[in-house]
Order: C-alpha cells, then structure tokens, then sequence
C-alpha cells in the first residue's frame, strides 16, 4: 500500500470511532433515578413567657412659634426621661427614634389655610427589661408629661433556649413523619441526606396602647405579657430503600 493510500484508510475509520460514541453514552447507567428519595418538612413550636418590653412614648406640644413648642417640648421630655431613669431603666434603653417640628394650619371652606402655630412631637423607644416595673414606669412617664403611647411589643432577651426547645420538637416531628411514610410505602429509611431550617424567635409586633390623660393613681396598670410563640421550620431529604 502506498503512503497516500494508507492515509486515505486512517481518515476513513475517524467517523466510524465518533459514530460508536452515543452508542457507548447511552449504554452508560443513569444515575438520576438509582436513588428514591423521601423530601419532607415539619415543624416544632414552643411557648414561653416574655422577660422584655418594648414601649414607644413621648410628648407632643403646641405653641405659636416653633421656639415655643421646642422648649415646653425639652421641659415635659427631660421630666419623662427623670422619670425612666428613677424607675429603674438603664441610659442604654431609652432611644430617640423621632422629633419633628411641624407647622398648624387651620382649614375652612372658601378660605385660605390660617396658620395656627407650631407643634413638636417627640419620641422615644423605651426597653424594659424587669416586666415587673413595667405598668409603674409607664404610669410614672405619663404623670410625668408624656401624651403619646405609640405601642408595647413583648420579647425575649435570649431566645436561644426557646429556639432550641422548638428545633428538637420540630426534629422528631420530621422523623416521625419520615417513618410513618416509610411504613405506608413499604421503604425503610436509610440514611438522612439534607437538613435545612428556617423560621426562628421573632419579636412580637407592637400592641397599640392609647394615649392617657395625666391621672393619679393609687397602684400601677396592670399589664399582661402573655406567652409568645417561637417556631422553627424544618425541611429534610431522606434516602429509603426497599
């Protein structure tokens, strides 16, 4: 055979060895369904009682000039705030988490707005961390000039053992769900492949609480906190077999 024709014999066998190719890929096994698989979510709640409080208060006042509303404003505040701090709660927890200065204006049909003075609002974020002191403080800031209640929200300080009480609940949920399908289907567990979360302690959303007129008071509100709910969403994958 010469060298041009021995080429010509190589250059014929390249389609026959490409062309065996997808005969050999689909002789290989597909994995994808070697494996059944069990995908199941389940959940575990636990309640507990707050140890925290979150109140939004303040003080609102009106003058003819901005000036006016500003100081009566700082006066009736820096009492609020004495208050608060004789009742036990620390600097760290009172924050303020708004102060506006706003113009009044007097609306009348066929006339033009009549300008009626200024009004300031501030207010503050109060946390109280011993509940019992909770209905005295708010009762003192009240007496004290404060005539704006936004809110009371309830939470936990360390909501780890909650949350942990809450994933084992929602484990054994899951595992007995597990079994119970694997029993009606006639598989067994094998082996747990994935576990995910999610959910969590969330802190309570606020209650509102209506603005009190400045009263005297032999004892302090009552106010209840309640049980808050901390749940903790699990999903899993399980391979089973028969």
């Amino acid at each position: 055979m010469t060298m041009i024709a021995a080429r010509i014999a190589s250059l014929a066998l390249i389609p026959a060895a490409f062309a065996a190719a997808p005969a050999l890929a689909q002789s290989a096994p597909d994995t994808a369904f070697r494996t059944t698989t069990f995908s199941l979510a389940a959940a575990g709640e636990t309640l507990v009682a707050p140890d925290m409080a979150t109140i939004s208060l303040g003080v609102q006042t009106d003058d003819m000039t901005a000036a006016g509303a500003l100081k009566a404003n700082a006066a009736k505040m820096t009492q609020v705030m004495a208050v608060l701090r004789k009742a036990g709660i620390a600097e760290r927890d009172i924050q303020t988490s708004n102060l506006n200065v706003n113009p009044q204006y007097v609306y009348e049909q066929n006339q033009p707005p009549r300008f009626n003075g200024y009004q300031v609002s501030n207010q503050v974020t109060v946390t109280v961390r011993d509940l019992a002191r909770l209905g005295q403080a708010l009762d003192a800031t009240v007496a004290a000039g404060a005539n704006t209640v936004g809110g009371i929200s309830f939470g936990l300080q360390n909501p780890q053992a909650a949350e942990d009480a809450a994933r084992m609940d929602a484990v054994k949920a899951l595992q007995a769900k597990a079994d119970l399908y694997a029993r009606a289907t006639g598989y067994r567990i094998v082996r747990l492949v994935n576990l995910g979360e999610g959910g969590g302690y969330a802190p309570a959303a606020p209650m509102p609480v209506f603005a009190m007129a400045k009263r005297d008071m032999a004892e302090s509100s009552p106010i209840a906190g309640g049980e808050l709910k901390v749940r903790i969403d699990v999903t899993a994958t399980y391979e089973v077999s028969r």
